[in-house]
């Protein structure tokens, strides 16, 4: 059993073979997803939503029952997890948020109306929102004030945030005013929040779990020159860390160079077990069981 906890699937590039896509993350044991729900800025924050009510349906399922098939999978059962669904598409479920890269286009609208998005019960985190400083697409002030005012709407939402962060080459500069903004104005809500596609170092990673976050690492774990990652993917908990493609970008090996999609986040799964020393499967297991025991989904669904 695998979730791969951050895909971008409303695009172009799966508009021809959406439904096989998500066929293929099925066969390969995906059982469950999370559709972001950026697009294309603050016009399209309801794609994630979309795609999650276009495909799947909520499970009904106890938290007993997820934690009785999870250590039968530990004592070495084939029991695949009761939250899988027996239909042909992953459970999806869904975000919202406005990106860094589309700060400068936010305005009043577009804060009400995901305000009222967020009480969707597909929707389980407010993201991916954060600081891109290496494409610098909004000013960095922009950038920060968009930040902010989602953390505050996210708060109100009683919601996890999924934090997107990159800093300028060779610079430590959007971790630091991401962890600076984060304990200013997020810490005290004692929610927590995905730090999606860590790049980051060991020391950093350091500090976003004291913040209460999970380290999500996706299919740039696999890239030869990216030792920093496997660091970090070597010294973060297991108990606190998710995997994730980030599809359609970032395709691990062996498919470098093609579209990403949510079946290849085995190779993830694949490549830390490597570094851990566990098979691929119980870095899935490990890591689903966090993904929904971190966003609460065994409460949600019992309430929808």
């Amino acid at each position: 059993m695998y979730v791969d906890s951050h895909a971008h699937l409303e695009g172009k590039r799966y508009a021809q073979d959406r439904e096989a896509v998500l066929s293929r993350a099925r066969e390969a044991g995906i059982e469950a997803m999370v559709a972001i729900g950026n697009g294309d800025g603050p016009a399209d924050v309801d794609c994630g939503i979309r795609l999650a009510e276009q495909y799947s349906e909520l499970p009904q399922v106890s938290a007993r029952e997820h934690r009785k098939t999870f250590d039968e999978f530990r004592a070495g059962s084939e029991a695949r997890s009761s939250l899988a669904r027996s239909g042909s598409y992953p459970v999806i479920f869904a975000t919202l948020g406005i990106h860094p890269h589309e700060a400068e286009m936010a305005d009043e609208a577009a804060y009400a109306r995901m305000e009222k998005l967020a009480g969707n019960p597909k929707v389980i985190a407010w993201g991916e929102i954060g600081l891109d400083y290496f494409y610098d697409h909004s000013p960095r002030e922009v950038q920060q004030g968009a930040f902010i005012r989602q953390m505050q709407l996210a708060r109100a939402a009683k919601l996890p945030i999924v934090i997107h962060c990159r800093p300028s080459d060779g610079a430590d500069n959007a971790w630091e005013d991401c962890f600076r903004l984060i304990h200013e104005h997020w810490s005290s809500t004692g929610l927590g929040g995905v730090m999606h596609c860590f790049t980051g170092n060991v020391a950093q990673a350091k500090r976003a779990l004291d913040l209460g976050f999970m380290i999500s690492f996706a299919g740039n774990v696999t890239f030869p020159k990216a030792q920093q990652i496997r660091d970090a993917a070597l010294e973060v908990p297991l108990d606190r860390m998710l995997i994730e493609t980030d599809s359609p970008y970032l395709a691990p090996a062996p498919h470098r160079g093609q579209r990403n999609e949510p079946a290849y986040v085995t190779e993830v799964a694949r490549r830390i077990g490597e570094l851990r020393g566990l098979a691929a499967e119980e870095i899935g297991a490990l890591t689903a069981q966090n993904f929904y025991r971190f966003f609460s989904l065994h409460e949600k669904v019992s309430s929808v």
